[in-house]
């Protein structure tokens, strides 16, 4: 939709006297690209950075005791950590191992 109005709106100015129309390079694309990059980049890229380094932060901040979630949806608490995985307990006393990557978070207290 931008393009074909960028492309009507230049296309409305008539050049100036002693110009040719045509043979010239058109900078309207190359500006629709980079506004389309720069979209691209503050509503997509930006963001999961941002999420990416809040989930990092929050897995070296992991210790014993830390009320949380999993990405499946299971609520526990932890009980012990290691490198790569997590033990967590859950409600009814069972422990379950899972990988330290799939804590979607901390658990806030209800």
């Amino acid at each position: 939709m931008l393009v074909t109005f960028l492309a009507v709106l230049s296309g409305c100015v008539p050049p100036p006297e002693g110009v040719e129309e045509g043979g010239g390079f058109d900078w309207t694309l190359i500006i629709f690209i980079v506004l389309l990059v720069a979209i691209f980049y503050f509503l997509i890229i930006r963001p999961q950075r941002r999420q990416r380094k809040k989930h990092e932060e929050l897995m070296q901040e992991l210790k014993r005791g830390d009320k949380v979630v999993t990405t499946g949806g299971i609520y526990g608490v932890v009980e012990s950590l290691s490198d790569d995985s997590v033990v967590i307990k859950v409600e009814s006393g069972t422990t379950i191992r899972i990988a330290r990557n799939s804590i979607a978070g901390q658990r806030l207290e209800q």
